[in-house]
């Protein structure tokens, strides 16, 4: 009669076999089980918030005063417009206009989350032209609506800033009036507000009907926009940490990508040299915000995305890295990275604190002298406050930054 015992050496062969299976089929269950999981149960996305604005502009002679302003206060703009709860995202543009006969009847520049180089494009703009009363504001609002690339998304806060002196014209041929374009956008969402410079009587009325027509609200300022103009002792040493800011940069890329950085970069360049040390200060508080994050890093930015994850320094070809790091060996470039990173946050961390001691200083000069309720800041202000809320946009009880 034969043993019916299995011999021990075959019983732990069998053993070894059946447990590197297991182990080696592991991954490949656990992956179908991530699968199913992710198939019966889908992720739900981090929600985002974003604000796409648009100025509407009449760049005719008059309006000097109200541009001069608009220059100075568009950093402050975007920094209270920065300051809800849920630190959105922001995209602006801008439309110039005259009227025809002028040079042009209308500019237009795309919403962008570089804000750079549209403040660059409303440097280059003069006030000439005009004149003559009625401006060519009917196409401005129709090229504001339909030549600018507007976001589908209806949870967006999407806002143009109708900005002039003059009512429009309504008397030209082929051109569509200012009631069918505002119909369009109520359609897609487009809040309206017209902000009118001076008092021109013919003026008031059309300005009124368009912010009713565009959902939006109307205001009244001076010639100079009853602009905040205080300057503080805290302002020249932001625009310094600005700069050392600014040099934490970093930037990888082929050549068509180091040509877009470098339009960046001369755009930042000529913001230091021509802008006041005011303007400059209000700028470093917007970059050091959430919202400004991408306008001051631009595209390609290496120590972004490496610190961040995006991206991993060994699958950068050396030649697309920075000049300064290409030949260090790949520990010494990440030893670089991360002091930069580290200089970064301090950096911001300095820029906020000052920009809160120059908002405490501002405040207390504009509450000493009667408050600030007709000032282009504040009136902006309200309306974004009131009409981003519709969103999920949300801002404190505070004041605008200036």
């Amino acid at each position: 009669m034969k043993n019916s015992n299995l011999n021990p050496r075959i019983i732990a062969l069998a053993l070894v076999i059946a447990t590197a299976t297991g182990i080696a089929l592991f991954p490949m269950i656990k992956q179908a089980q991530a699968i199913q999981q992710t198939s019966t149960t889908p992720a739900v996305p981090a929600q985002s918030h974003r604000i796409e604005v648009v100025f509407i502009l009449d760049t005719t002679s008059s309006m000097s005063g109200l541009i001069e302003a608009a220059r100075e206060k568009i950093w402050s703009i975007a920094t209270t417009m920065a300051s809800a709860q849920e630190n959105p995202d922001i995209r602006m543009g801008l439309v110039a206009f005259r009227d025809r006969g002028d040079a042009y009847i209308t500019r237009v520049f795309d919403l962008s989350e570089d804000l750079d180089s549209m403040y660059a494009n409303l440097m280059d703009l003069r006030a000439e032209g005009g004149g003559d009363g009625p401006e060519s504001v009917n196409q401005a609002l129709y090229d504001a609506i339909h030549k600018v690339s507007w976001s589908q998304d209806s949870n967006v806060y999407k806002v143009a800033f109708l900005v002039g002196d003059a009512p429009p014209h309504m008397d030209y041929h082929n051109d569509v009036k200012y009631p069918v374009t505002l119909a369009a956008a109520k359609r897609r969402g487009i809040v309206i507000n017209t902000i009118q410079s001076g008092q021109h009587q013919y003026t008031r009325p059309a300005w009124q009907e368009i912010a009713a027509l565009g959902q939006g609200e109307y205001f009244q300022v001076e010639d100079s926009g009853n602009a905040v103009a205080v300057a503080t002792p805290f302002d020249e040493k932001l625009s310094t940490l600005a700069a050392e800011l600014e040099a934490t940069r970093l930037y990888y890329g082929d050549a068509d990508t180091r040509e877009k950085q470098q339009a960046k970069l001369d755009a930042n360049a000529r913001l230091r040299e021509e802008l006041s040390t005011e303007a400059l200060a209000r700028r470093s508080a917007y970059n050091a915000t959430a919202s400004g994050k991408k306008n001051f890093l631009g595209e390609s930015e290496l120590v972004d995305a490496v610190t961040s994850g995006r991206v991993e320094l060994d699958e950068i070809r050396r030649e697309d890295l920075p000049a300064s790091i290409q030949m260090m060996a790949p520990a010494e470039a990440m030893g670089v990275i991360t002091e930069q990173a580290k200089r970064r946050d301090a950096l911001k961390q300095e820029i906020r604190a000052l920009s809160e001691s120059r908002n405490r200083y501002i405040k207390q000069k504009v509450d000493a002298e009667g408050g600030a309720d007709d000032s282009l800041d504040e009136k902006i202000y309200r309306a974004v406050k009131g009409q981003a809320a519709s969103v999920g946009i949300n801002y404190e009880a505070d004041s605008a930054k200036y």
